[in-house]
Order: C-alpha cells, then sequence, then structure tokens
C-alpha cells in the first residue's frame, strides 16, 4: 500500500490527488494529513522529507518521493504511461506543467508574505513582483497554449487547472479571468471533471 502525507487546500497536494483519480488508483493509496509553513513545520512529514513539505509519497518497497512532479511521474508509471505523452508533446505537457508550477510557487509565495510576515514588515513591491509573473504566464497561455489545452488530458492540463484553481481560492479577488476569455472557460470546463469536483479544496 502506497501512503500519500497531504494537506487539503495544497494545490500541489491536489496535482498529485487529480491524477490519482484520473488513474483510478485510489485504492491503492492511504492518505494521511501533514503539513506545515516555513515558520512552522507543524506536521509536516520531517523523516520523510527533510524540506518539510507536502505532497510525500511513500512505498512499501522503497524510500520516500517527494516533490509534486516525482510523485506524479511515478503515479503515471503504475498508471500505463497515460498522462506523459509520447513524442514531441511529451516537452509541451513538461513546459505545461512546469508553468502551472511556476504559478503555484508564485502564489504561494503571496499567500506566505500576507499570513507570515509581520505587516510592517511586509514588501507590497514583492507581492506585486509575484503577481506579475502569473499575469505573464497567464498572458501566455491564453495568446499561445488554447489548442494544446484542448487536446488529450496530460499532466500539463491536471497542473493548470490546480493551479487557477489556487489562484481562486487565495487570490480570487484580483479577478485573473477578467482579460482572458478563453482560459476562463477551459478551466470552466474542466473543472466539471470528477478528479476536479472530488478535490475541491475546503477553504
Amino acid at each position: 500500500m502506497l501512503t500519500l502525507y497531504h494537506s487539503h487546500n495544497s494545490p500541489y497536494v491536489r496535482k498529485v490527488m487529480v491524477l490519482i483519480h484520473e488513474a483510478g488508483l485510489s485504492d491503492r493509496i492511504t492518505l494521511i494529513t501533514g503539513s506545515g509553513t516555513p515558520l512552522d513545520p507543524a506536521t509536516a512529514p520531517l523523516a520523510e522529507n527533510p524540506l518539510g513539505k507536502v505532497p510525500v509519497l511513500t512505498r512499501p518497497d522503497g524510500g520516500a518521493l517527494y516533490d509534486s512532479r516525482v510523485i506524479c511521474r511515478y503515479l503515471d508509471t503504475l498508471a500505463g504511461d497515460s498522462f506523459y505523452p509520447a513524442g514531441a508533446r511529451l516537452w509541451d505537457a513538461l513546459t505545461l506543467e512546469a508553468t502551472a508550477d511556476g504559478i503555484m510557487d508564485a502564489a504561494l509565495l503571496m499567500v506566505y508574505e500576507d499570513r507570515l510576515r509581520p505587516e510592517e514588515k511586509r514588501l507590497p513591491a514583492f507581492v506585486e513582483g509575484q503577481w506579475a509573473k502569473i499575469m505573464r504566464a497567464l498572458d501566455t497561455l491564453e495568446a499561445r497554449w488554447m489548442a494544446y489545452l484542448a487536446g488529450p488530458l496530460c499532466i500539463g492540463q491536471i497542473g493548470l487547472g490546480c493551479a487557477l484553481g489556487y489562484l481562486d481560492l487565495r487570490l480570487g479577488a484580483r479577478n485573473w479571468q477578467a482579460s482572458r476569455p478563453q482560459l476562463s472557460r477551459w478551466q470552466a470546463g474542466f473543472n466539471h471533471r470528477d478528479s476536479m469536483t472530488a478535490t475541491q479544496p475546503p477553504g
């Protein structure tokens, strides 16, 4: 039996969970809650991941795997190599996944700045710099990636769906959808997948 250490609101965990649902692997994985922050590891599985982050996947026949990209690639091998395309399309899938993870990274830094740093020490310029990264990424997706997003399901689409969901969860007031109608429509359709509804974070 595999064990996944997770946090309900983590977009990186959600990416893994969506793949698990899409791959039909739910009955092979036990879930354990464990999470923390850079200031307090709390219940993060430090023995399994010294970086103190989730998701972490432990295997009965091997060591722990961590980082959502590593875990997703491993789970894909169990699912018959379904979510990482063959040939040239693989590089697009990996680039889209990296873009989605970069959006998550920047959004999480914005959240940490607000939640973890004392108000008098917060840096608005840092926050807006992270948001600018996100906006550039979303503009690029709107301009160049819509045809790819309309194609077969892959890890890049899963990552992007979870990244956009995290923006809505934590930074919804910034209304990223306003000037990106195609990406917004794609997200609305993607959110109807059973895997996305089953992994909707509680907030």
